[in-house]
């Protein structure tokens, strides 16, 4: 095992820590709901449109100074429990948002100088690539293009006063722009810094990048925007 994990920005390797990537390649289970009709052979899938979490095992060793490796590690993995970024050298292109509560069990070797176990962390079902973490910027209309079979859900800022921004068939109404405005197309929310902005959007939906090219666009009083297109497969 000569691998690594990040986790909340920290490497594995700080702690004496390599993992195995044997876990890493599994897919999320779809959300869906089996019913069967009497009478009518086999069963009714309804689909609720999105996937589960799923979880990722990493086999891991601790070859020399266990103990305070071991002391270190638990700090690290078990001091905060919500979701933080997890990222592994077995697939160097992706990252994945995960949480880490444990348990953390060591099954130690000759003298306690080291020792194996296996960390397994609760993630969202997205694999995000990084390439979909580029900022894309433009003071005209742009055309981007999502390389997977996912709709994503960007995070856009806009720069000017007021305007309307159009991507692929949706539109959004933005009456009023304090220089500018980010619009986070995951948590459907809009926001300057620590300040909700929400009341001053108006759309139907909030816009998605689907699989293939998308052009995204603009008019008004509005001078640019920034896109972080957030591309993600499974």
């Amino acid at each position: 095992m000569t691998g690594y994990l990040v986790f909340g920005g920290k490497c594995s390797k700080d702690f004496g820590i390599y993992v195995s990537g044997s876990g890493t390649f599994n897919a999320p289970e779809r959300d869906v709901e089996r019913i069967e009709i009497p009478g009518r052979n086999g069963e009714l899938v309804i689909d609720s449109g999105r996937f589960k979490n799923e979880s990722v095992s990493y086999p891991a060793f601790i070859r020399t100074a266990f103990r305070s490796s071991a002391d270190a590690a638990r700090e690290w993995l078990l001091s905060y429990p919500g979701y933080r970024r997890l990222e592994d050298s077995y697939n160097p292109e992706y990252f994945r948002v995960a949480s880490f509560t444990g348990p953390l069990d060591f099954d130690t070797r000759f003298l306690n100088l080291s020792g194996e176990c296996e960390l397994t962390f609760n993630c969202k079902p997205q694999r995000y690539l990084l390439k979909g973490e580029q900022i894309l910027s433009g003071n005209e209309a742009m055309e981007l293009y999502n390389p997977t079979g996912f709709a994503a859900k960007p995070l856009i800022r806009v720069y000017g006063s007021k305007g309307t921004l159009l991507a692929g068939g949706m539109q959004m109404q933005l009456k009023t722009i304090d220089g500018y405005v980010d619009i986070d197309c995951e948590t459907e929310n809009a926001y300057k810094g620590t300040e909700n902005c929400n009341a001053n959007i108006y759309a139907p939906t909030f816009p998605e990048l689907p699989e293939g090219k998308t052009t995204v666009s603009f008019e008004g009083n509005i001078e640019k925007i920034e896109i972080k297109p957030r591309w993600w497969t499974i």
